[in-house]
């Protein structure tokens, strides 16, 4: 049986159409089902303990939308570890993308929120897309071109754009946020149930499942993951590639800024402390491996919603919540520990 290092060469060298579609994707399946029955677990138990509380269509609604901005930074993390990176930016990314876009959608509308038309607010969108876009240009191109550590530059970057923010506002909160933005993105719903910032979660993510698993981006994001320099002896243009990875990640943490400035109504620059580690855990509990070249985005998607579960769960059985970090801690260890279980049975095949 070929080893693990060999699989990896021959999946890299392989075709661009049977990268995207082999070792990785088949594993990142397998390792969805287990996460999505742990997660069914949990609901079916919160309900048995809580069914007053937790089965409610309000709670569902509450879950759903706390979660999608973190759901966006997720789907970011998940193609960064899928090329077997990491940025721990993100957090702090979201936190500069919504003071750039608040301040200048204030500035636009005269400090009036009420004032202010969807033409500031696209503009304020549009900011928060260029500024999230910005960071992830630059941790690409340190990650990719000069070489030192994805996890040396992210983590330069979490206190760089954390700091840009606060020199911005001065650590004080912006809350111009636009009335019309709140009322429909943050608190509006269609079809009488479904939140708006849901559908935009949702329709993104759906997007970014579609850009992984059946386009040549996708499969190079896996290739490069299981082995960067087979992907650049195959042809893949691996610079270039990660500089883009690092991009997107970057314009989906700006979109997640733009969206926790339409749920909360400011810009909560200390409210995003853990984001990067919680979009870290979130892609791990949903299956990518963290040595690169395993994952999908069904899987974070799941990853998500499991903490999320837990701490609501808990709090409606009356366990204190401090315990939801230990909970969380525990199921990540154990993922990566299985992760790295796999891995070792299959060079010992």
């Amino acid at each position: 049986m070929a080893t693990d290092q060999e699989t990896r060469e021959s999946t890299a060298d392989a075709p661009a159409g049977a990268a995207g579609k082999g070792l990785g994707a088949r594993l990142a399946g397998s390792n969805t089902v287990w996460t999505g029955l742990v997660l069914v677990a949990l609901c079916v138990l919160f309900s048995v303990i809580r069914p007053d509380a937790f089965p409610t269509l309000f709670n569902a609604q509450t879950l759903l939308v706390q979660a999608a901005p973190l759901l966006m930074l997720a789907v970011g993390m998940t193609f960064v570890i899928i090329t077997s990176g990491i940025d721990l930016s993100v957090g702090s990314v979201l936190v500069f993308a919504g003071v750039v876009s608040a301040q200048t959608m204030e500035r636009l509308s005269g400090g009036d929120a009420t004032a202010a038309g969807w033409d500031v607010i696209l503009i304020g969108l549009l900011v928060a897309l260029v500024g999230g876009a910005a960071w992830g240009v630059l941790n690409g191109v340190l990650v990719a071109v000069t070489r030192v550590p994805a996890l040396i530059v992210t983590l330069g970057s979490f206190g760089a754009a954390l700091g840009a923010a606060q020199l911005l506002t001065n650590g004080v909160d912006v809350r111009t946020v636009p009335a019309a933005l709140r009322h429909t993105l943050g608190t509006g719903t269609s079809f009488g149930v479904v939140p708006n910032l849901v559908l935009l979660a949702a329709l993104v993510t759906l997007l970014a499942a579609w850009l992984l698993h059946t386009t040549a981006f996708g499969r190079y994001t896996y290739a490069i993951g299981s082995n960067a320099e087979a992907a650049r002896r195959s042809g893949i243009k691996v610079t270039r590639h990660l500089v883009a990875v690092y991009t997107l990640t970057g314009l989906l943490a700006g979109l997640a800024g733009f969206m926790s400035l339409a749920y909360f109504g400011t810009t909560t620059i200390s409210g995003h402390s853990n984001d990067n580690l919680n979009a870290i855990a979130a892609v791990v509990l949903g299956g990518t491996s963290l040595f690169g070249g395993i994952g999908s985005v069904l899987g974070s998607v799941i990853g998500v919603f499991i903490p999320a579960v837990l701490d609501t769960g808990f709090v409606m059985a009356g366990v204190r919540p401090f315990w939801q970090p230990i909970a969380v801690g525990a199921v990540l260890v154990a993922a990566v520990w299985l992760d790295q279980h796999r891995r070792r049975a299959r060079n010992n095949r």
